[in-house]
């Protein structure tokens, strides 16, 4: 309150509309077409005025016509005489602006309907530079004779075109270079300029000035000082026209539990693909009856595993097609629902089998599989999400009527695609009310350990049984404990016998010790943790004898994918962190090369890492050392740097085959420049 008396209302004016709504493009109304949303202008540039460079003109305009004049001549007096601007639509909504003019204590207000902003435009630079490469491929050398020769022979395929269908016609039309190509056709209309004080002008302007000057007739403003402020200032909401029915690629929570339950739920499976019930649950709004939530979803999505996947016909709607490769969709929906139905007989489905029975692009069935798959190397897509038992033990009503929906896609399917009944049956048949069990090699083996510690208080006790069997016939033969044979020695009485062996049997269960540390130690095998070393040192040696320089990132991924092929059950799934990897690396002879990268390089901190095999035994290892301490100072070099810096070290004695060798060895070219593999840095797109 203090504020607003410390400003005190001087003056008061009032505020009149127009008589009529005003155009601001008045002058282009008539000539452009109602729904055209882009104009272009183009005006005349005063080459007289001082401030006019002509020699900068004149270079324009032989950039872009060259010396030659004919139709497509752009600047018809050899210089930038004219300058075009084109039209950018600043803002969706213009309800809520208006212009303003004052007058004689009056500010007369007119709605606008539309605003375009214009900016220049800069198209004779790509005339000049299509002129370029016109010039650049005429001047380029060659046998004029020969060519001659050839052009006498050259062979001329001719083809007929095919009739073009509708839907092909309807993305032509709709191409970008058709657009581009129908606006160049276009006509130039030519306008006449009003100046300010023109009584055209005068004409025009009095549009803006409300006609009646009484109260009574502005029945608009006789309204309440609210109603009126609401007038002024309407609430910050998009008009409904304007506004997307739902949005398309980023999802508005507090928009999307404004629309109806079953937009929400539509919307959200198109954005998810699959999802389970009561994850669904969680994105809908607190209190949604989970009866009316199941009603809707299954009107968008199928159940397969228990989680509920989106229809096709949602996806791809009718009088649609392929992004990809043109399909209408409706072979879309029968391909994807396919897949659908292989993925509700197993957790696996192989892409070149989806692709031999749809008969659809690459590109379309890969679509398909990662909507509701993940890609596992050498095993295929599995399903994304695991079986919902609890679903499926809360609702089998809705389980039973599900499946008796595939039953009928089943049967489509088989009639679409001609596929015998082998064919649709599943290779390992999973029952939808039973979770599918799926253990990898290093679930076995800890299976396999808890097991055995299961049992380990009976195997005990049977132990210490057999061992005080044995203790009790001290006068037997060399004893056989558990496969272990034990030479007997002569006791005295003054030092006991060691029965240390004896003692390690403890622990051991038909030949498996429990000790980690000790696994197979009476069996003649190394622990557990010597044998991945080795295995890992197997790998880093060969590796590096083949590549002999590596960022981390790239070992990881090669490490990866060697993992990848071994067998189930392999040591090496047991989980090799970042450290134990680079540790080996360094204990096996690499060394850690500081490559000095760029202050604003893009590289992860795993690029950054570079290790290199510092001695391989061979007669390069040198060179390859003072290559390396080279890249330890720089992050990229020129040839000729290389090569001086070895010249130095071994003079006429060296060869460009070495210089050669190690280069290929160790580095990459790119633009001239040389740098470690790994570490060249990709454009952004």
């Amino acid at each position: 309150m203090a504020n607003e008396e410390d400003d005190p209302i001087i003056q008061e004016y009032p505020i009149r509309p127009a008589s009529m709504t005003y155009d601001e493009v008045t002058h282009l109304s008539a000539r452009i077409k109602p729904k055209q949303q882009k104009v272009e202008l183009e005006m005349a540039i005063d080459t007289l005025n001082p401030n006019y460079c002509r020699s900068k003109g004149e270079q324009i305009a032989l950039n872009v016509d060259g010396t030659c004049a004919d139709e497509t001549t752009m600047y018809s007096s050899k210089m930038m005489d004219k300058q075009s601007f084109c039209s950018s639509q600043t803002t969706s909504n213009v309800s809520r602006y208006a212009a303003a003019i004052y007058r004689k204590g009056e500010l007369h207000l007119t709605p606008l309907h539309g605003i375009l902003q214009m900016r220049p435009s800069f198209s004779y630079l790509d005339k000049a530079d299509a002129k370029y490469r016109e010039r650049e491929a005429a001047n380029e050398p060659g046998d004029s004779s020969q060519d001659e020769a050839e052009e006498d022979v050259k062979q001329i395929t001719v083809r007929f075109s095919r009739p073009e269908s509708e839907q092909a016609r309807q993305r032509r039309v709709q191409s970008y270079e058709f657009l581009q190509k129908r606006q160049a056709e276009e006509h130039w209309v030519h306008l006449h300029y009003y100046g300010l004080r023109d009584s055209r002008s005068e004409h025009e302007r009095q549009y803006l000035f409300s006609q009646g000057h009484g109260m009574a007739g502005n029945t608009e403003l006789i309204k309440s000082p609210s109603e009126y402020l609401m007038m002024l200032v309407p609430p910050s909401v998009e008009g409904e026209k304007d506004k997307p029915v739902a949005p398309s690629n980023v999802l508005s929570m507090a928009q999307l539990r404004t629309l109806p339950l079953a937009d929400q739920i539509k919307i959200l499976m198109k954005n998810v693909k699959v999802i389970a019930f009561a994850n669904l649950m969680s994105l809908l709004a607190s209190g949604t009856d989970p009866t009316a939530a199941l009603r809707c979803i299954q009107q968008m999505a199928l159940l397969v595993q228990g989680n509920w996947v989106v229809k096709s016909d949602v996806l791809y709607p009718k009088d649609t097609s392929s992004p990809h490769s043109g399909v209408p969709a409706e072979v879309l929906c029968r391909g994807r629902d396919f897949v659908m139905w292989k993925f509700t007989q197993d957790r696996w489905v192989v892409r070149k089998e989806v692709a031999t029975v749809t008969k659809l692009g690459p590109e379309d069935v890969k679509d398909f599989l990662e909507h509701m798959s993940f890609l596992r190397i050498n095993r295929g897509w599995e399903f994304k999400l695991q079986y919902d038992e609890d679903f499926v033990r809360k609702h089998p009503d809705v389980v039973q009527r599900q499946q008796m929906l595939w039953m009928g896609i089943q049967a489509k399917l088989e009639k679409v695609y001609s596929l015998a009944k082998e064919h649709m049956a599943p290779k390992k048949q999973v029952a939808q009310a039973a979770a599918p069990l799926l253990v990898s090699g290093e679930q076995r083996i800890n299976l396999a350990i808890a097991k055995v510690k299961q049992n380990y208080g009976q195997l005990e006790q049977d132990f210490k049984k057999r061992k005080a069997e044995s203790r009790a016939n001290e006068a037997s033969c060399p004893m056989d404990v558990l496969g272990v044979r034990i030479k007997e020695e002569p006791v005295s009485d003054e030092e006991p016998m060691d029965i240390s062996v004896c003692d390690g049997l403890n622990g051991l269960a038909n030949g498996i010790h429990l000790d980690e540390n000790s696994l197979d130690s009476l069996n003649g095998h190394l622990p557990v943790q010597e044998r991945v070393t080795q295995e890992l040192r197997a790998f880093l040696v060969g590796t590096f004898r083949k590549q002999y320089v590596l960022t981390l990132n790239e070992l990881k991924r090669l490490f990866n994918l060697h993992v990848a092929s071994l067998p189930p059950g392999n040591l090496l799934f047991s989980g090799i962190s970042d450290k134990m990897l680079q540790d080996m690396v360094l204990d096996m002879g690499c060394k850690q090369i500081m490559v000095p990268f760029p202050p604003q390089t893009a590289a992860l901190p795993d690029e950054q890492k570079v290790f290199a095999l510092w001695e391989a035994g061979d007669m390069y290892d040198q060179h390859r050392q003072i290559l390396l301490e080279i890249f330890s100072k720089n992050y990229r070099v020129r040839r000729n740097v290389i090569q001086s810096r070895l010249a130095q070290e071994y003079g006429d004695d060296l060869e460009k085959q070495q210089v050669d060798k190690v280069l290929k060895d160790c580095c990459i070219s790119q633009g001239g420049m040389w740098y470690l593999k790994g570490t060249v840095q990709q454009p952004k797109s």
